[in-house]
């Protein structure tokens, strides 16, 4: 009898590859849409930075890109908004 083997690709190093490219940072004072949308813009000027995506109720800015992204720049960014990001 044949055998019929299933493959199952292991999922952690799809994960692994998938937050290779993602960061989360905390950004503290931001209080209505009006903030999120400046963080948005802002973190989303910075070269290389392909997805932007905050949490006003938490505070969590979480930022995906192509590439490694200084985080130096996003803090930048989030500054030029008229915040600070806490956990840099």
């Amino acid at each position: 009898m044949p055998s019929h083997d299933l493959y199952v690709p292991d999922p952690r190093g799809l994960k692994e590859s998938i937050d290779m490219n993602t960061a989360t940072y905390t950004v503290k004072g931001m209080t209505c849409g009006h903030c999120v949308s400046s963080v948005k813009e802002e973190v989303g000027g910075v070269a290389g930075v392909t997805n932007v995506e905050v949490d006003l109720a938490t505070g969590l800015l979480t930022v995906g890109s192509d590439g490694p992204v200084d985080a130096a720049r996003i803090a930048a960014a989030v500054d030029e908004a008229g915040y600070e990001v806490v956990n840099q």
